[in-house]
């Protein structure tokens, strides 16, 4: 709700109180106003200027010479390229030295080889959005009105001299969809009173019932209906005043008649329609429910097809008005119109949200029926309007209307102790406080042995229970002086669980090593639920899924960072790695819940390093993300209960792939994405790991244990293998371990030779072993003992022997 400084001081006596502190109240009351906006912000040197003169440039088809009076002691010439400039108009005119929105400066100038001392300017020149200047004076500069003063600052009668105030309403403060509803939010808040609009009706002796009579046949959609009607309406501009205040609030000026309604929209916050009398094509007004594939056309020149779900304002045979929605295009108030049918009505917020929504249309009037209107307040906003029509409009409001009122509606009646009022907000607020809080929000209020009844006034149809009245007692005593307390009786503070630090522990080390933390759906399609999945388990499917691509709960995280890649290297970031801590979802069954387990995974593509002055680069491969998974479980403490086995997974490269064990138990693995999916996913070499995050992180680590530096020297051998090609270095590192024993303390990979001296099937393998004792300096004599142990052990049990 956009609500304009200048404007609610019709209502409400704000001397003493700025734009910026009304809004800090309004907040500290409840309201949140989310921007006070300045209209004539950066805007300097406008003002009204009358032109003499207008001839058409001599060197240019599309500009104008024009001599106008601004009020100063001279006519100036400015050059002008407006299409619908004219002699006798009294425009806008930024002097020389004047400031324009953005900074921009006006200067003398010579356009076209004519001087121009200024610049007459258009709406959206001065700071106005297109879509709310009136269409007429959209393609070119305003027209003020005959009475305009020259020399007299223009932005004034713009209004652009004011501050609007934007309200973020929630649902159950509908009241405020209007000025006057914001009107009596202030009055509580600064302790003044509300000043209502002036309705001094003058009607004529003919009665509206002789023109017009109302039938409802949807009781509960419409149970108040009242058509007024004003003759010899004359259709021209509405007021400048009425205008500009419509531009504030968002709303295209149109013409008099139409305004005044949107103007009794934006006071009341009730919605009223204008239709053209003559055009209506009967004597009678029909509220019904649509007929299923009835027609008809709304002013937006669009056919809607009904049905019987939509609510209808007919003529008695066809639909004139999509009931609380939109008027039709076959009544609409044309420049020719003399008789205004006036229609001011209560209708079912369900009805309207339902039509709106099926045809699309949301509008102010749709959003305020929907939220909820006072019904007390339909009567006078419909008078009003008349009011307004007959002094604007020249019209000649007929006696009565023509009505249907099945309404009943009754103020609501809570009552509270002070007692509970005290003991909820944990104040000391006394009795007759609380009563002036009621009386400010000018709620009838009663005391009685104690307890305070609250009768609500219809306009704050969200006063229903105690709390609400609490909540009205704490926002206008003040948030703030509502004192501090701590809660009573003994508390644990919270903290994270080993498992949550745990967690934080895998994250911040995976950033650290220059991952980027993703977070995809859980929802995945069906091709893609059982990809790369550690666990096979029949799928779970959504009951209501909202697409084919979102319809089961996935298996694995890898089809989506996959998706994540893909995304990124299509738009030329394709160096990239990315990690998600996720859950995916295990079947249990028909009609049980499914278990929901942690998963990590991370995939990586691109070049890991690059050194663009030293010409160095390198691309990811398989030893990266194994070093980076070493280096994670290093941090864990697990790093001794890992292996790495050689292992085929669908999806993946048969040669590059390993299962990851702990302690012997499969928990997930780690390689290079198949050539084939690459290709599909238009990636480049690719490498990924997803395991068991929950199993990791629940697994029982030993205590830290610290060991002193070694004061002896260690001893190191290396030892060249031939084995079978298709024996892995991990089962030798195994055997050289246990043979080893305590004395052997290192075991490292540091070549591998698969060359044309080779005997076919035998590859040659290099280790690096370092022997030491803690307490002692070792003799070559033992160190030989145990390595010609470790060399019998690897030919006994693996046929690996010493490469000659």
């Amino acid at each position: 709700m956009f609500v304009s400084y200048k404007w609610l001081r019709d209502y409400v006596d704000l001397s003493g109180v700025t734009a910026t502190e009304l809004a800090g109240k309004i907040t500290k009351s409840g309201i949140e106003v989310e921007g006070v906006e300045v209209l004539n912000e950066g805007i300097k040197g406008v003002v009204i200027g009358y032109i003499l003169e207008r001839e058409q440039h001599p060197n240019a088809d599309k500009l104008s010479k024009c001599l106008v009076d601004v009020g100063g002691e001279a006519p100036v010439q400015i050059i002008c390229g407006a299409s619908n400039v004219a002699k006798g108009q009294k425009v806008a005119v930024a002097m020389v030295g004047a400031v324009l929105p953005g900074n921009f400066k006006i200067k003398r100038a010579k356009l076209r080889g004519e001087e121009s001392n200024g610049m007459i300017c258009s709406l959206t020149e001065l700071g106005m959005e297109g879509k709310i200047v009136p269409k007429e004076y959209s393609e070119g500069i305003f027209v003020f009105p005959g009475d305009a003063e020259v020399g007299t600052d223009a932005l004034a009668l713009l209004n652009r001299d004011d501050e609007v105030l934007e309200l973020g309403l929630t649902p159950n403060r509908s009241d405020c969809l209007s000025m006057l509803g914001v009107a009596y939010e202030v009055a509580a808040i600064l302790g003044r009173e509300v000043k209502l609009p002036e309705i001094s009706l003058q009607s004529t002796n003919e009665n509206a019932t002789d023109y017009i009579k109302v039938t409802v046949d949807a009781y509960e959609d419409n149970p108040l209906y009242v058509a007024k009607l004003i003759k010899n309406v004359k259709i021209g501009p509405a007021p400048l005043w009425m205008q500009t205040r419509l531009m504030s609030a968002g709303i295209r000026p149109h013409n008099n008649v139409v305004d005044i309604t949107n103007y009794i929209l934006l006071e009341y916050g009730q919605p009223l329609h204008a239709f053209d009398y003559d055009r209506l094509g009967s004597k009678e007004i029909v509220v019904r429910r649509a007929t299923a594939g009835e027609k008809f056309v709304t002013l937006d020149d669009v056919e809607r097809t009904l049905s019987s779900d939509h609510l209808v304002i007919t003529n008695g045979t066809e639909p004139v008005a999509l009931a609380g929605v939109m008027g039709g295009a076959n009544s609409e108030v044309t420049a020719d119109t003399t008789t205004v049918l006036l229609e001011a009505a209560y209708f079912n917020g369900a009805a309207v949200r339902k039509a709106s929504k099926d045809h699309g249309l949301r509008s102010e009037a749709s959003a305020r029926f929907e939220k909820g209107v006072d019904p007390n307040r339909v009567r006078a906003a419909g008078e009003r309007a008349a009011y307004l029509m007959a002094k604007y409009a020249n019209g000649e409001v007929l006696e009565g209307a023509g009505e249907v009122d099945t309404l009943t509606v009754e103020p609501a009646v809570v009552s509270i102790t002070l007692e509970k009022i005290n003991r909820v907000l944990g104040t000391d607020i006394n009795i007759h406080d609380v009563k002036a809080i009621f009386d400010r929000l000018q709620f009838a209020v009663t005391l009685e042995e104690g307890i305070i009844t609250v009768t609500a006034p219809t306009r704050r149809g969200d006063i229903k229970i105690e709390e609400d009245l609490i909540e009205e007692v704490a926002r206008l005593y003040g948030y703030d002086n509502i004192p501090k307390t701590l809660p009573f009786g003994s508390t644990t503070p919270g903290k994270l669980s080993d498992y949550q630090k745990k967690r934080r522990v895998v994250r911040q080390y995976l950033e650290g090593v220059g991952l980027y933390q993703a977070v995809t759906y859980s929802l995945t399609s069906e091709e893609k639920a059982a990809q790369f999945a550690l666990v096979s388990r029949d799928y779970i499917r959504l009951a209501m899924p909202m697409s084919e691509d979102r319809s089961i709960l996935r298996l694995s995280i890898m089809p989506q960072l996959l998706e994540v890649l893909k995304y990124n290297s299509a738009r030329q970031n394709d160096s990239l790695g990315v990690y998600e801590t996720g859950a995916v979802f295990l079947a249990n069954g028909k009609d049980v819940l499914p278990v929901e387990e942690e998963h990590l995974a991370a995939a990586i593509t691109g070049l890991w390093h690059a050194h663009s002055w030293q010409g160095e680069k390198k691309a990811v491969d398989f030893f990266v993300l194994k070093g980076i998974l070493e280096g994670l479980f290093a941090k864990l403490g697990l790093a001794e209960q890992i292996a790495y086995v050689q292992a085929k997974v669908e999806g993946m490269h048969p040669g590059r792939t390993a299962e990851i064990h702990l302690n012997g138990k499969k928990i997930g693995f780690v390689g290079q994405v198949h050539p084939s999916v690459q290709k599909e996913l238009d990636l480049k070499d690719t490498y990924v790991f997803e395991l068991s995050l929950k199993t990791v992180l629940e697994e029982q680590t030993p205590p830290l244990q610290y060991e002193s530096i070694p004061r002896f020297p260690s001893i190191t051998r290396d030892i060249a293998l031939v084995a079978n090609t298709e024996t892995v270095s991990g089962t030798l590192k195994d055997i050289i371990l246990t043979a080893g024993g305590q004395l052997l303390k290192e075991v490292h990979v540091f070549d591998l030779y698969e060359g044309e001296r080779m005997e076919e099937g035998k590859k040659s393998i290099a280790f690096s072993l370092k022997y030491a004792d803690p307490e002692r300096t070792l003799t070559d004599e033992e160190v030989t003992k145990v390595h010609n142990q470790v060399l019998e052990a690897l030919k006994e049990q693996a046929g690996a022997v010493l490469r000659g």
